[in-house]
């Protein structure tokens, strides 16, 4: 396809969205009680219980996203649907931050409250997910959902351990699909961004049907999103202090390196960055920096293929069989930059050395390669069988298995062998027995015998399953003067096993790669729950109804001691119109399987050494006396913004333990039909949270301390190069000694009314975010999360909120919609460019049209307004957070949809 015609197909999208007046917003997570008669059911399970009730609400705050509300976003990605909840907070997976995912980039994820992906109990029709990604994983991959089977996602902003077990700390998500389709639909949608890249390619088709024996519904997608270069949008990484200076990579294309000249001073060059002969000169990183962003994405290209079934049977009047079957093929890839060797000595009289000095090689990196390319392929297969019956009018049963199973493949092209590579500076090994000989120094010195010598694609292969086995019963077991009693309980048996089997040449340390070791585990567990909703009071002054939730949940797991787990809740329909609702719940997170058996591995991580610029302080500050102290040379500075650093499991590891309230208010006045505003307050504590303190903040506060006195000090934590200063060696290994505080508020406001013979939705979804506090381990400073953004966290600014307008008419529909997210600091920079960013704020318009009866033409367009990501001091990529932030800028899309019944 040619560059003018996708310039003419954005063009007729953004005619389309304006000519059908319509934004790809959200009437985006309308609260449980927003509901009108016609969308109320016989008996439903609401998120958050396992009692079967005649109404949709629930005494935890809930919200919800129906099927509509997503076609009236165009949104095709679960992560991008979830992340755009004002709830989520903090870093979750996806295409533009691709490059950040450990054990599996490019996996997409949800982290609500920004507390973890790990802490994020993610659910499909009620029951668990397998985790993916490439092997020994923490959470689950969300791409293995396509949203052509997704009937509504209803989102548990609240603790839910005493109904679900163990990882629901943060809430729960749990993904509803549409079992009950009859008919044919197909759906064909083609979008791409203003810059005329980042191609979306969607092919959707479902098929249904139904009798009184039972049900089947099919469906199969297809997505291919093509990839939007980096560099047309940031052409370069940035200086600290300028707008516009290029400061690119301190590993060089031409090789930076170091010696001690005749006065003994540190003397720091740059061989030639271009092609031709050797020189050098005194290393500037604004002149010599290489420039990285030509090979990384903005975001990053992914396939996906999805094959979904769902089913039930009759075998009688109350007992049925049903199944589910799924199968998601995920190839996804994000280019890099070529590869580095670091660290490496030529000595003065070394054939290739022209310095005449004894020289350490500080990186040099092989441009002469080409670029690297990481490739990932992700199989993920699920399968539940089971029986489900009624006992009575009020009792049901069901009994299931669910089956999961996630295999994945790394490859990262072009990795040095660095077995290899010390072969070729050896001058007594090289130019023998096929083993050529090396010249580094400088660009284009390099042989083609060398290079087709040193790399190597590395593999790493790994996997996920999950087998358990449940059972549930629910009913009235009396009546109340207030009315009945209900009643659930069930038990479940589960396994989860991870593994992850890095590249032979990886496992060797020979890979010029992170090192890593095998990780395999399993864990087994065996709960038992129970669950009461007792009717207190009804249709008495200032109660009309008065009902009282308790649950209880034990747990049983291998590698640890057990559980118990309580929710206490208490539902209050003061008058017609206004209810008080709140929980009181405690909730735990096991270990999985990379903490608990996962090997060392090493990562270039963002990282702040507090120690760079040390000798310009205050000479009376802790940083300068201690920076001083530990022999860091004056005038250092930090080169690049990763430091290497260690990771790893803990086979010693205890669930983590956490507490959650939630009390709040949901107000329909008799006055405004059609109107619901809910206020929820929200307070988490974690405790013996599996805490890995990262580089920036195990260095931090080092360095800060007085003397030098704090344990992250010791060399078991870092070391430095006697020579450089710079860190050497980083360690960030997990322990159980951390806690959190979180604390906020969320508001949500829904209007659905009638004006001009037009229906109209207004909805304002807001989450205030006033503490989160950090704590590594038992009497250290907390860290403050909340209002700051950046540095490999994500973003926590206080404020976040979506705000849609929809209206619609029985042929046609708009929806215009606007994400917010509100200002906040650096987590590092206290002043100068990137240590604050104002708020953001991204407008996107959809429209849909019946062309006939049948079909259905939607178009729209996200950030409208091209609102470009703001300057981040600790930025991940593009001087920005990649994790908060939008980087694409300006993309429209239209799609077909043709449905026959």
């Amino acid at each position: 396809m040619t560059h003018n015609l996708k310039k003419i197909l954005l063009l007729a999208t953004s005619i389309s969205s304006y000519a059908l007046i319509n934004t790809s917003a959200y009437a985006f997570a309308a609260d449980e009680n927003d509901t009108t008669p016609s969308d109320t059911f016989e008996e439903v399970v609401v998120t958050g219980s396992r009692i079967k009730r005649k109404d949709l609400t629930s005494v935890g705050p809930v919200s919800v996203v129906t099927q509509q509300m997503i076609r009236n976003t165009g949104i095709t990605s679960m992560e991008t649907l979830l992340q755009r909840l004002p709830s989520s907070a903090g870093f979750g997976g996806n295409q533009t931050a691709a490059y950040w995912v450990s054990n599996g980039w490019g996996t997409p994820q949800v982290n609500l409250r920004g507390l973890g992906v790990n802490r994020t109990l993610v659910l499909l029709n009620g029951r668990r997910l397998v985790n993916g990604g490439t092997g020994a994983n923490s959470s689950v991959d969300l791409s293995m959902i396509p949203m052509a089977i997704v009937k509504q996602v209803e989102v548990l902003k609240d603790g839910a351990s005493a109904i679900y077990g163990a990882d629901a700390v943060a809430g729960v998500v749990n993904i509803i699909t549409d079992t009950d389709f009859n008919g044919l639909e197909a759906s064909a949608k083609f979008g791409m961004t203003g810059k005329g890249d980042g191609e979306e390619y969607l092919m959707d088709l479902t098929w249904g049907t139904s009798s009184d024996q039972g049900s089947l519904v099919a469906s199969l997608s297809y997505q291919d999103n093509k990839p939007s270069p980096l560099a047309d949008r940031v052409p370069c990484p940035l200086a600290s202090d300028s707008e516009t200076q290029c400061n690119g990579s301190s590993s060089t294309a031409g090789g930076r390196a170091v010696y001690i000249d005749g006065v003994g001073d540190l003397v720091r060059i740059n061989f030639n960055n271009e092609p031709g002969g050797k020189s050098w000169a005194p290393y500037d990183r604004s002149i010599h920096g290489y420039n990285y962003n030509v090979n990384f994405n903005a975001v990053n290209p992914i396939k996906r293929l999805s094959f979904s079934s769902f089913g039930h049977y009759n075998l009688t009047d109350d007992v049925r069989l049903f199944g589910e079957m799924m199968y998601t093929n995920r190839r996804s890839t994000q280019p890099a930059s070529p590869n580095a060797v670091t660290q490496f000595t030529l000595a003065a009289d070394h054939p290739t050395n022209p310095t005449g000095e004894d020289l350490l090689i500080e990186s040099r990196r092989l441009v002469e390669l080409g670029e690297r390319v990481f490739l990932q392929e992700v199989n993920t297969f699920r399968i539940v069988a089971g029986v489900e019956g009624s006992l009575s009018d009020s009792w049901s049963w069901d009994v299931a298995l669910n089956w999961g199973r996630n295999t994945g493949m790394d490859t990262i092209t072009n990795v040095v062998n660095l077995e290899r590579f010390n072969e070729t500076i050896d001058p007594n090994v090289c130019g023998t027995n096929g083993i050529p000989c090396g010249d580094y120094l400088g660009v284009g010195n390099v042989s083609q015998a060398v290079l087709d010598y040193l790399p190597f694609d590395m593999t790493d292969t790994g996997g996920n399953e999950q087998l358990s086995l449940t059972a549930n019963i629910s009913g009235d077991v009396f009546e109340l003067p207030a009315g009945k009693v209900g009643f659930a309980a069930g038990v479940e048996y589960r396994e989860d096993k991870g593994w992850r089997q890095p590249d032979s040449l990886k496992v060797l340390g020979i890979a010029n790669s992170n090192a890593e070791d095998p990780i395999s585990g399993k864990t087994k567990a065996k709960e038992a729950y129970a669950e009461l909703s007792i009717p207190v009071l009804a249709e008495v002054a200032f109660a009309k109804n008065l009902d009282l939730n308790l649950a209880l949940r034990f747990s049983d797991y291998d590698t640890f001691s057990s559980d118990t787990n309580y929710k206490i809740g208490v539902n209050w329909q003061v008058v017609e119109g206004f209810k008080l609702r709140g929980t009181y719940s405690t909730a735990f997170r096991v270990p999985n399987v990379p903490e608990l058996f996962g090997g060392v591995s090493e990562g270039n991580l963002t990282t702040t050494d507090p120690c760079s610029g040390w000798s310009s302080l205050d000479a009376g500050s802790n940083i300068y006396k201690n920076c001083q102290a530990a022999g860091v040379p004056v005038g250092y500075t930090q080169l690049g913004n990763t430091i290497l650093t260690d990771r790893g499991g803990n086979p010693n590891l205890e669930p983590e333990d956490a507490r959650s309230l939630t009390f709040g208010a949901v107000w329909q006045p008799g006055f405004a039909e059609g109107l619901s505003v809910t206020v929820d307050y929200f307070d988490v504590k974690i405790t013996d949270a599996i805490t890995e303190p990262s580089g920036s903040v195990k260095l931090a506060q080092c360095y800060e301390s007085d003397n030098l006195t704090h344990d992250f000090c010791t060399p078991v934590h870092h070391t430095r190069n006697a020579v450089t200063g710079e860190v050497n060696y980083l360690s960030a290994q997990k322990t159980n000694a951390g806690s959190e505080r979180l604390k906020g508020i969320d508001v949500g406001v829904v209007y659905n009314f009638n004006a001009m013979e037009l229906n109209h939705t207004l909805d304002f979804q807001v989450s205030y975010l006033d503490t989160f506090e950090r704590t590594a381990f038992e009497g250290d400073v907390p860290m403050v999360l909340n209002g700051f953004i950046g540095a490999g966290f994500g973003g926590y600014p206080k404020w976040r909120a979506n705000t849609s307008f929809n209206t619609s008419a029985e042929n046609w529909s708009a929806t215009y919609s606007v994400q917010y997210i509100g200002a906040g600091d650096d987590f590092f920079a206290t002043d100068g460019i990137g240590s604050h960013m104002g708020a953001v704020m991204y407008h996107n318009v959809q429209g849909t049209y019946n062309i006939m009866e049948n079909l259905v033409l939607s178009a729209g367009i996200d950030n409208l307004w091209d609102k470009k990501a703001p300057r981040v001091a600790s930025w991940t990529d593009g001087n920005t957070d990649t994790m908060t932030y939008d980087l694409a800028g300006r993309r429209g899309y239209i799609r077909l949809t043709y449905r026959m019944q």
